[in-house]
């Protein structure tokens, strides 16, 4: 939640900053605000609304002279969407600006403090304790006052200092949440995603809990929570800005789903050599494996409904109990997980707040884990003792596309890769499961020229206020990820059932004329989905039918239909979303949403 970023150079800061956040508004957009340091003194605008809207009060931010400064665009927590509580926050003085992504779980506590010692609050955050307190503690070492302020903190925070005494200097601190250092020549950057930076520089240091840093035009340096001066490995961006720009499309989130034939090959090429899969620097030995009388998948959102996709296919494979749990209540459980717990978490940032928290719950209960996540350097793939690295490139659009596929080839990869050193597939299944692999990019190529005609169904099916998806086995994993598509995206009411449920229950809703999507590719269980068909549209229901490519009974049934390619049927999964993404993208278009920042949502849920 919340995106940050500091600059500090030679160059103009302001309009630095300015396409910082523009390149961070999927992370938060109901406020932005800029801070500049001029001559002795912390010039500031801020404003509730878009990035776009902080760039016009600023000229583009020309109105703002100075070579240092912060900008951050919010997604609230504590207090309105208002201009008073948009970031940055000024100490009472004005010696200090904050900005900050997480959540100060004590403020009640400091600002109770803070108004019996006389300050007066302007805003409602739990931000603005924490510039009150930088300034309490500021002596004229800014460093001891950042690492006081830090230590009466209690909670999650990524904060961003400047002070009006300082020329030209910044800090940055990092507790339970994304933060990235950018290195530049004559000038360095800090920012709570790598898209900020890359438009400047490809060279970044990836922070821990617990460390601060002090920026300068010229030097970067890393502390950790003693003081105690670091040394970071500093990485190297391998994607380019192009990759975060639309590239002539009209959402970020089109361009994604038409991305993911490239970045689902992306995950499986560079696993399989001479027609084995192999991972790079894994420590898992077929002992372990052996040894391990469980998985347990956890994440939230899409991810989790990768897991559940994953379950089906490990246990499949791999003969294995698979558990597959939400991280947010899987934290807060007594969960029966041991040494011999095989813990496999799948986030898109890595920065997960609540999969953090249970990852590490299950850790100290001595599980070893894996980690599936996109970012390199994220918290979660730092925590892990194994990690696969899914290479879906930035993805900017808040409701995930191509990171939610990505997840379910590596998932794939992983079952077709344990099985095999368990013993459970002999060569020619072995094989066959590889080619199968192999052949997903252009799968996912062949589900969107199938589904060009997605837009015409939209048309048709827009106005619905409520609707269902159903399926059975994988088919209603996938439904999982097909109904919360639609919903997050369009604001129209969603559910998913297994549809052997529907009579347990839920067949009380439907009526005439309401919109029943049934997911039909799973092929061995085609006719049990017939007799859910019928059900529905015995009761008036319309049915939008998904099924194998080459189908023709589901004519009889369906009201319309949408296909997706014949495969292996273990995988189905990943090429059936794709017209699922399709159909949500379009409805949510012809009902004027604002596809690729969905209200209320961010796209990294880095609080609780």
């Amino acid at each position: 939640m919340c995106g940050i970023v500091g600059y500090t150079g030679s160059a103009q800061a302001a309009p630095v900053l300015l396409d910082g956040l523009r390149r961070l508004e999927y992370r938060g957009y109901d406020s932005a605000g800029v801070v500049v340091q001029t001559g002795d003194e912390l010039k500031m605008v801020k404003a509730s609304g878009s990035v776009a809207h902080l760039a016009e009060l600023t000229g583009g931010g020309r109105s703002l002279e100075g070579v240092c400064g912060l900008a951050h665009t919010r997604w609230a927590t504590h207090g309105a969407p208002t201009d008073t509580n948009a970031h940055p926050h000024l100490s009472e003085h004005g010696l200090f600006a904050v900005v900050h992504n997480g959540i100060i779980e004590n403020f009640a506590a400091l600002r109770s403090e803070q108004e019996a010692e006389g300050i007066v609050f302007r805003s409602e955050t739990d931000t603005e304790v924490v510039a009150h307190l930088l300034e309490k503690y500021y002596d004229g070492d800014l460093k001891r006052a950042v690492m006081r302020t830090a230590s009466r903190l209690e909670g999650s925070y990524v904060l961003g200092v400047v002070c009006s005494k300082e020329p030209g200097k910044l800090f940055c601190v990092k507790e339970a949440g994304p933060l990235i250092l950018g290195l530049g020549v004559g000038e360095n950057y800090f920012a709570s995603d790598v898209t900020a930076l890359v438009a400047r520089t490809k060279n970044v240091i990836y922070m821990d809990d617990g460390e601060l840093a002090e920026l300068t035009a010229e030097r970067v340096t890393v502390y950790d929570r003693t003081g105690r001066e670091i040394t970071k490995t500093v990485s190297h961006v391998v994607w380019d800005i192009e990759a975060a720009e639309k590239g002539g499309y009209e959402h970020f989130m089109l361009k994604e789903i038409m991305e993911q034939p490239r970045a689902v090959k992306s995950t499986i090429d560079l696993r399989i050599r001479g027609g084995r899969i192999a991972f790079e620097d894994f420590s898992l030995t077929p002992e372990e494996l052996k040894g391990f009388d469980k998985i347990v998948i956890t994440a939230c959102g899409s991810a989790y409904h990768a897991g559940v996709v994953g379950k089906y296919v490990i246990e499949a494979l791999c003969r294995v109990s698979v558990e597959v749990e939400l991280a947010s209540e899987l934290r807060y459980r007594d969960p029966i997980i041991d040494g011999h717990t095989l813990l496999i978490v799948v986030s898109q940032s890595g920065e997960t707040a609540d999969t953090i928290a249970a990852m590490r719950e299950c850790m100290a209960r001595g599980a070893k884990c894996l980690a599936i996540v996109n970012v390199v350097g994220s918290t979660i793939a730092r925590l892990a003792d194994n990690v696969i690295y899914t290479h879906a490139g930035p993805e900017i659009a808040v409701a995930t596309t191509k990171g939610y596929t990505t997840q379910l080839a590596a998932l794939y990869l992983f079952a077709v890769w344990c099985a095999e050193r368990l013993g459970r597939l002999d060569e020619a299944r072995y094989a066959e499961l590889v080619d199968s692999l192999r052949a997903l990019p252009s799968l996912v190529q062949r589900a969107i020229d199938l589904n060009l005609h997605a837009r015409y169904l939209a048309e048709r099916w827009h106005g619905q206020k409520s609707l269902f998806f159903i399926g059975r086995n994988i088919d209603y994993a996938a439904a999982m990820e097909g109904s919360l598509k639609l919903k997050e995206i369009s604001y129209i009411h969603s559910e998913a059932y297994a549809a052997g449920e529907l009579k347990h229950g839920t067949i009380a809703l439907i009526d005439e004329k309401r919109l029943v999507v049934a997911l039909c590719c799973q092929e061995r269980l085609f006719d049990k989905m017939v007799s859910n068909i019928q059900e529905v549209k015995a009761r008036g229901a319309k049915v939008l039918g998904l099924a194998i490519e080459g189908n023709r009974r589901i004519f009889a049934e369906a009201d319309d239909v949408l296909y997706a390619p014949r495969g292996e049927q273990l995988f189905a999964a990943l090429p059936e979303i794709v017209p699922l993404q399709l159909f949500a993208y379009y409805v949510a278009r012809e009902n004027g949403c604002d596809i690729d920042k969905p209200r209320n949502l961010a796209k990294s849920v880095t609080v609780e």
